[in-house]
Formats: structure tokens, C-alpha cells, sequence
């Protein structure tokens, strides 16, 4: 299929963020462009700028970051091979500090959330940020506290548009008494299925959703599964067809698969242009659901 047709986000369609930040839905995360346990300087650094650059040559305008990649690395590279950014919108995040390799604990005071904020407008080159997240919601300092300063660096004018990651409708619900919620990132994937209610509400809402490691079909890809037998239907390789589940499940759907391979990145996006029937769509959303409750 890579062979044959044209690559292009494009194909995935559009979203407007916050109804005025248009960008294409299939975007990417730049978590991987990082080291080993998201941690440090990437193994190869030129392979990683050469990522980074190929994503507007194949239409992926949103890229999605944030400080504690790395940390700091993640952005930092962004702005070494995009800055300044002509045709990427940038989202990133904050409220996550770094202790080590896959170590993560969360900071929400106002004062550090603004930090992050300033620092990533340094890292990133930008007078404003296009879409900020809350990478995690403190529950060690209240909630109001949290989206208070979000709302306040929002009418500061050093955010545009504001977003939240890992929460429930409840959270939302919360936070859109604050300010507009336009974005929301949540694991979500063909067989970790959790946040439907959270994707069923941002689809009512018309806020993005944004879905982390979107390509995962645990042992739907196994050599005779029905994920395998489609694989060879739309001559795509399983990992393209879970992705292109994902895009057709919701219109407000933003998956950003990441990778640190050009080649792999070109995959990805190849999955743009395939267009499940609803009859194998329903196939893969069953099998999804029984895998799914086989893992817990």
C-alpha cells in the first residue's frame, strides 16, 4: 500500500481545535525522538531530526510533545528542526517532573505550572503555545488551583488553547467551569478501551481527543487473528489497521503514533489513506472488546 499511493496526513481528514486550530488528525508524538526510558539525548540524533522534518513533507501538522520528555529534549529538538514553524501546530505539555529513566510523578503548583509554561516557550521558540496540556492532574493540590493557573497563562496570552490528559468526564466537567477544554489525551487503543465514556463525552463536546499508544492490538496480531486475516485484505500490516480503527471510531479522534524511524513514521501515516468497512470495523471493535477482558 506504501508503494502505491501518495502519503499524506491529509487523508485522515480534519479537526478544528478549540473550533479555530485546524490541523490534520493524524498527528504524532514526539516522545520517542528521545533516549531509552524517555530519558536523555536520543541513540541517533540525526535519524530523530530527520523524523522531525519529514512529518510536514507527509502533512502531520500536530505534533504533540512535552517538557518532561527527556526531559526538555523532546522540545528541544522540535525547535532545532522546525523552528520556525510554518505549517506545525505544536502542542505540549507540563505537570510531570523527572527523576530517572520511566519515572514520572506529578507537580501541579500554580508557580511550577507556570514555570513549565515559560520554559517551554524558550525550548519551543514561540511567543505563545497553540495547545498546552495538564500532563496530570495533582491530586496533592486542589484541582481549582490547577486550572485557575492554567486560565489565568491563557489570558496572560502565553496559551491559546488548553487541554488535559488522563481524566475522566467528572475531571472535565470540573475544569470546563474554569475554561474551555479543547482538547483531552487518554489511553486509548483497538484493545484498551477504558476511556469510551471520556471519548463518547469530548465527541459531544466537540473537544479533541487526543489517544496515547494508539497502535497497541495486543494478541489481535497474531499470525490467524482476525486483524491478521484483514492485514492481508487491505494489504496493510496490523499495526496501520489498528490505526485505522482508531481514526474511524470518532471524528474527534487525534491519534499521534510516535517513532524515532523515518521509515516507520512513513507506515504510520500510510494508514491515513485506509478506509475500513463498517462491517470490518465492527469485527475489530468485538475482538477488541474480548481482548480487552481477557487482560484484566
Amino acid at each position: 500500500m506504501t508503494q502505491t499511493m501518495k502519503i499524506n496526513a491529509e487523508q485522515s481528514g480534519q479537526f478544528s481545535i478549540g473550533g479555530s486550530l485546524k490541523v490534520n488528525r493524524l498527528g504524532f508524538g514526539a516522545m520517542r525522538v528521545t533516549g531509552k526510558g524517555i530519558w536523555g539525548e536520543p541513540e541517533d540524533h540525526d535519524e530523530s531530526i530527520r523524523v522531525l522534518r519529514r512529518l510536514p513533507e507527509l502533512g502531520v501538522d500536530l505534533i504533540d510533545t512535552a517538557d518532561s520528555y527527556g526531559p526538555y529534549v523532546s522540545e528541544d529538538l522540535i525547535a532545532e528542526a522546525l523552528s520556525p514553524y510554518t505549517s506545525s501546530v505544536i502542542a505540549t505539555k507540563g505537570g510531570l517532573t523527572r527523576h530517572g529513566p520511566d519515572v514520572w510523578l506529578p507537580l501541579g503548583r500554580p508557580e511550577y505550572l507556570r514555570q513549565c509554561v515559560m520554559m517551554s516557550l524558550r525550548r519551543l521558540k514561540l511567543d505563545t503555545l497553540p495547545l498546552w496540556q495538564l500532563h496530570r492532574i495533582d491530586s496533592k493540590v486542589p484541582q481549582d488551583e490547577q486550572f485557575g493557573a492554567m486560565k489565568a497563562m491563557q489570558d496572560e496570552g502565553l496559551i491559546t488553547h488548553l487541554g488535559l490528559s488522563e481524566v475522566s468526564v467528572d475531571e472535565i466537567r470540573a475544569a470546563q467551569k474554569v475554561f474551555e477544554v479543547t482538547s483531552v489525551q487518554n489511553l486509548y487503543n483497538l484493545v484498551t478501551r477504558q476511556s469510551e465514556a471520556v471519548l463518547d463525552y469530548c465527541e459531544g463536546q466537540s473537544i479533541g481527543f487526543i489517544p496515547w499508544f494508539p497502535l497497541a492490538a495486543g494478541s489481535l496480531a497474531r499470525p490467524g487473528s482476525i486483524l491478521d486475516e484483514l492485514s492481508k485484505k487491505y494489504e496493510a500490516t496490523p499495526s496501520q489497521l489498528a490505526l485505522a480503527w482508531v481514526l474511524k471510531r470518532s471524528p474527534v479522534m487525534l491519534p499521534i503514533p510516535g517513532t524515532s524511524s523515518v521509515k516507520h513514521l512513513e507506515e504510520n501515516v500510510a494508514a491515513a489513506a485506509i478506509r475500513l468497512s463498517d462491517e470490518d470495523f465492527s469485527a475489530l471493535s468485538e475482538q477488541g472488546r474480548a481482548e480487552e477482558s481477557k487482560q484484566k
